[in-house]
């Protein structure tokens, strides 16, 4: 049987009460974006609130706030938050991302998400995994909308997604006059095409700087990349 939960070198993650689990995708995401100079960073579907506590780890002292439609992934986040020396600079709150631009007063220097991205029309028979997973809960359109309205005009949004979901998510966002800045390809081995794709987008249309990560050089073997990107959070590293 599973364990219900995940353990970090300075927190734990249960994620029994989660639709989604905590997985690779959450913590490239939590160890890649760039939290200098970061005062207040918005999580959008923040799940078992991973992103949020990794983040919260890795700056000193920006408020987080990490917001999620399902009331059962919000309690074990706050749960999860609870037991952290951060606990003081992170909220969790139900919330849909969608409408926050109508309520929220605050501009965050940095919004992330690691979105749904599933588009085929085939249902997951569990309501809450299918929300979590499938972009007809949240479209990239309604993300990159909320993202443009919640980020000042010198903040940053980053976003994990499949390789496959680059182009046109890149295309969305121009729509929204964001526009990418910094990218990962992620790749499982080397030689292997890229199944993940990290994104930074600004406001402002720049050179985007692109490079690849590649997670295993032989299987079982984390790559020194991979190591040296999440070595702080990892207990095997």
């Amino acid at each position: 049987m599973p364990k219900p939960f995940f353990r970090f070198k300075q927190f734990t993650v249960y994620h029994d009460r989660c639709a989604m689990k905590v997985g690779t995708d959450g913590v490239l995401l939590g160890a890649w974006t760039d939290v200098n100079d970061a005062s207040s960073i918005l999580d959008i579907g923040t799940g078992t609130g991973i992103i949020a506590l990794m983040l919260a780890q890795r700056s000193t002292a920006a408020v987080i706030k990490g917001v999620d439609t399902d009331g059962d992934a919000v309690e074990q986040a706050q749960e999860n938050v609870s037991h952290t020396p951060w606990a003081d600079r992170i909220v969790i709150e139900q919330a849909d991302a969608c409408r926050l631009p109508e309520t929220e007063t605050v501009r965050y220097d940095i919004v992330v998400s690691n979105p749904p991205y599933f588009t085929e029309a085939v249902k997951c028979p569990d309501n809450r995994r299918h929300a979590a997973r499938h972009t007809d809960t949240l479209t990239f359109d309604k993300l990159l909308h909320a993202a443009s309205q919640l980020m000042h005009e010198k903040g940053r949004f980053c976003v994990v997604l499949p390789a496959s979901a680059e182009g046109s998510f890149v295309t969305e966002a121009a729509l929204h006059h964001l526009y990418p800045c910094r990218r990962t390809s992620v790749q499982t081995k080397a030689g292997v095409p890229p199944k993940r794709v990290l994104l930074e987008f600004r406001r402002e249309i720049t050179r985007c700087q692109s490079d690849t990560l590649t997670i295993e050089d032989t299987p079982g073997t984390y790559s020194a990349q991979y190591r040296a990107l999440t070595g702080d959070f990892y207990l095997n590293m």
